[in-house]
């Protein structure tokens, strides 16, 4: 794309009343890397740093709307998906894509499979969950699941690096080409998120943070990643840089609630 043009992303997922996460955390994201932000609203969540009281959906036909009025006219440059609570939205996603010839311009696609709340609380259909694994199939994307979710995906259980290898190899034969799988969940002093691109591994290592202040941690990666395909660069390029941005946000997180607290999105930007 032509440098000295803002890069365009469209944000499908839902909204985090507590800003923590979502749509939220996708726009604050994608601000602070100077990407210019559309959003099409699947879901609004009532939740705050203790958890998710309640989920109510959008309409299909509004959800069709908001992602076709933003791509016919403003256009995109990458398009991130994160919570899709209901199996119809990934038939029309698919059709809009089809529509507008994404998949065949090879604008990026990322998907963040958000299954489960931080607290544990269910945002997925079990039959979301199959047309998610239906929409990977069709579409050449890239994924980010966390442990639990590449779980459900592979039907792996996942202990350690070796099974993180094993549950993406798993994943990948199920249709998608590119993972990036994040061991946050796993109990270890050196964290390891695997990236999985064109049979190639990469790991991105941290020190586990003794925080609580984690609400948001996978949309935000997944946000700074499609932010910076979005500009032109490599996907190894935008791991790395999204890899960074996220653990400094934890480090700099303001200890907002008494639950799981949000990250600081904002620490790049000068006082």
């Amino acid at each position: 794309m032509n440098k000295n043009k803002i890069s365009r992303v469209l944000v499908i997922a839902g909204s985090d009343s507590s800003g923590g996460a979502g749509i939220q955390a996708d726009i604050k994201t994608l601000t602070v890397f100077k990407v210019f932000s559309m959003t099409a609203i699947t879901a609004i969540t009532a939740q705050n740093t203790n958890g998710v009281s309640s989920v109510e959906s959008v309409s299909l036909d509004l959800i069709k709307k908001q992602i076709e009025d933003c791509i016919s006219d403003i256009g995109v440059d990458a398009i991130k998906i994160g919570m899709v609570n209901k199996g119809e939205i990934f038939d029309l996603i698919f059709e809009a894509l089809k529509k507008y010839e994404i998949i065949e311009k090879k604008i990026p696609i990322i998907i963040d499979p958000v299954m489960f709340a931080k607290g544990g609380f269910p945002l997925l259909e079990n039959k979301a969950i199959s047309a998610l694994k239906k929409f990977i199939n069709q579409v050449d994307c890239i994924l980010t699941p966390n442990i639990p979710e590449a779980e459900t995906l592979s039907g792996l259980k996942i202990l350690n690096k070796n099974d993180m290898i094993k549950a993406a190899k798993a994943i990948k034969i199920n249709g998608v080409s590119r993972i990036l799988l994040k061991g946050g969940h796993l109990n270890e002093t050196d964290l390891c998120d695997i990236l999985y691109d064109k049979d190639n591994f990469f790991e991105f290592y941290s020190k586990k943070i003794d925080t609580n202040n984690t609400h948001g941690t996978g949309c935000t990666i997944s946000s700074a990643i499609t932010a910076n395909l979005s500009k032109g660069l490599s996907l190894h390029e935008s791991v790395f840089i999204a890899h960074k941005y996220v653990h400094k946000s934890i480090l700099k997180a303001p200890n907002f609630g008494s639950g799981h607290g949000p990250l600081n999105h904002f620490h790049i930007i000068p006082d």
